[in-house]
């Protein structure tokens, strides 16, 4: 057994929450918060047997791609002000994905 934990940016949450019903892929999901656009991100935790992982993350791939976005370093909260006011491009989005070992597993 594995626990996958995705990290995903909200707007992608509802879909990719309807993705894990309609596969019946239990997971739990936590609201969170980004530490470099301290942006709100979406959390999913996933008890997942071995043979699953694959398709797990497939669907994780599918309904959370990333993107280019376009920031104001001056004014944007997560940016340092040290840094030149032009707009600056980055990518946003998708999912940092963890796959880690279960050891035991207990429902009470």
């Amino acid at each position: 057994m594995k626990l996958i934990i995705a990290i995903v940016q909200s707007e992608y949450a509802k879909r990719l929450q309807s993705a894990f019903v309609d596969n019946n892929v239990g997971a739990t999901k936590l609201a969170s918060t980004g530490g470099f656009l301290r942006e709100g991100n979406t959390t999913f935790l996933l008890g997942v047997e071995d043979e699953d992982v694959d398709g797990v993350l497939k669907l994780i791939e599918e309904h959370s791609q990333t993107r280019e976005e376009t920031i104001n370093p001056g004014i944007h909260p997560g940016v340092s002000f040290e840094q030149p006011i032009e707009p600056v491009n980055i990518t946003v989005g998708g999912a940092t994905v963890f796959v880690l070992p279960v050891d035991q597993s207990l429902h009470f």
